[in-house]
């Protein structure tokens, strides 16, 4: 290499790492910006390449400005129905004092408020949830609206395929959102595409991969929702995907391994909540405006009896804050005898181990169910890297087995609280995905929710101390290695 070109790389790489103190640190992390600074300084190019390729944790400048005119949108809407003497009452629940703090933070985070009048049912069967959904669809009359992460064509979601066409051919109106990313890596998806198309369905790539758009987001932002909206009427959001329980891998197949998942099915105002998320995502991506064909509020208001009060909550890069972060974050600290808290992946910031690790040394029961087997390999291995201060803190730690995949993502709180959602307690749910969560401030739920969690301990095997501690040396350096990308974000 000439010495000259040698000394322009040379002050080329300070000029990077020095520029890259005044850039990296702004609003982020300070492990955030500690992790990006380092690999800025041991590999100034390549470092400077990923920064400026997967370094932004935000939704383009345009997609950010959509969200908070979505937001003001719905705050308005959520005034006129508190203000409508028909609908008042629902949207103005009495709230006990002890859970009013985590109410009113979930309803500026997400502006969606606490609603009463709800029914919720919560199915753990994964063929079950699937044909319910299927019914739904079905039955409709008006509307179908659909966001899922992952849609594939296979014998076990022909049904719900089947039901879309159908209900096109009555004359009702399909919306489907589908993740461009996540189901790129199944077989059939431009037969899925064109079979859609070719039905007559509304539907869109959610936040597809366009990389010379001037709308240009870091390619692994992507969309993890899933929603089913029907009518106004019936709603279905959890940590479920439209494909066979199998995912359809081949390693899967062979060894009889399925996806474990909790929906809930829900009725009452909390349906138009999930709604409002669905179109606020389909405005997003270019979908046509339109006026919801459903009755009027006050219409739908009229078969609202159930006795749930729920709250939903969206969160992802298109907001300025951590929505279900500081959710997650909020609720153990309002605990004061049990947590139990069902994630696939456990990867947490400083301030959501801290509150679990608390929560155990006060005397609160803290469960973590996690897989015992895991198709992320990183996220895997790092989340193992917390389970010793877990266990020293007093959290007892639960790992369902194979050929169980565990996917289900909830929590509970006391008997006070369950949550179901798309998002897991990891730093790409927080930071980098579009998640939704479904809170339910009712007694009922959480036992319905409790005894899925006692199925699901029934079947798991429980993390032990010192047989932890014995794992070899090398497990404990990949777990530790991996640990330190959760910083990367």
């Amino acid at each position: 290499m000439h010495p000259n070109f040698r000394l322009v790389l040379y002050v080329l790489s300070w000029i990077i790492v020095l520029g890259a103190l005044f850039v990296v640190p702004r609003n982020r992390k300070p492990g955030s910006a500690t992790a990006w600074l380092m690999l800025i300084a041991l590999q100034p190019f390549l470092g400077a390449a990923l920064f400026l390729l997967i370094g932004n944790p935000k939704l383009s400048k345009r997609r950010r400005e959509h969200q908070r005119r979505a937001d003001d949108i719905i705050a308005e809407r959520v005034e006129d129905v508190r203000n409508d003497p028909t609908t008042a009452d629902f949207f103005n629940p009495p709230i006990p004092h002890a859970l009013e703090p985590v109410i009113r933070l979930n309803e500026s985070l997400g502006g969606m408020a606490a609603c009463d009048g709800n029914t919720v049912e919560l199915i753990a069967e994964y063929d079950v949830a699937l044909g319910r959904m299927a019914m739904a669809v079905d039955a409709a009359t008006r509307y179908v609206h659909a966001e899922f992460y992952i849609m594939a064509m296979d014998e076990s979601t022909e049904v719900f395929f089947v039901a879309l066409e159908n209900a096109v051919r009555r004359g009702v109106t399909v919306r489907l959102l589908i993740d461009h990313i996540a189901s790129r890596f199944f077989r059939g998806r431009s037969r899925m595409a064109e079979r859609l198309t070719a039905a007559g369905i509304d539907w869109h790539w959610s936040l597809p991969f366009r990389p010379f758009s001037n709308a240009w987001n870091r390619p692994d932002l992507r969309n993890h929702r899933k929603i089913l909206v029907v009518d106004g009427s019936v709603a279905f959001t959890g940590s479920m995907n439209i494909i066979d329980a199998s995912y359809l891998r081949r390693r899967n197949i062979r060894r009889g391994m399925r996806y474990v998942e909790v929906v809930a099915r829900v009725t009452g105002p909390v349906v138009l909540e999930l709604n409002a998320v669905f179109v606020a995502d389909w405005f997003g991506e270019g979908g046509e405006p339109f006026e919801p064909n459903q009755p009027p509020v006050r219409e739908l208001a009229q078969e609202w009896d159930g006795p749930a009060t729920c709250q939903a909550l969206p969160s992802g890069p298109g907001y300025d804050s951590e929505n279900n972060l500081k959710m997650f974050t909020a609720l153990i600290h309002l605990a004061h005898r049990r947590v139990f808290v069902t994630t696939p992946y456990f990867v947490p910031d400083d301030s959501l181990m801290t509150a679990i690790t608390s929560a155990a040394q006060r005397g609160v029961d803290v469960c973590l169910l996690t897989a015992g087997v895991s198709n992320q390999v990183i996220v895997y291995h790092a989340q193992r890297s917390y389970y010793e201060e877990l266990l020293r803190s007093g959290v007892r730690v639960f790992l369902l087995p194979a050929p169980e995949l565990l996917h289900a993502k909830h929590l509970t709180i006391d008997d006070d609280i369950a949550v179901v959602g798309s998002s897991n307690l990891d730093m790409r749910s927080f930071t980098l995905n579009l998640e939704i969560t479904l809170l339910c401030y009712d007694t009922q739920v959480v036992r319905d929710l409790r005894n899925i969690e006692d199925a699901f301990l029934l079947r798991s095997t429980e993390v032990k101390m010192e047989r932890w501690k014995r794992r070899r040396l090398t497990t404990k350096l990949v777990d530790n290695l991996a640990r330190l990308t959760a910083s990367l974000q």
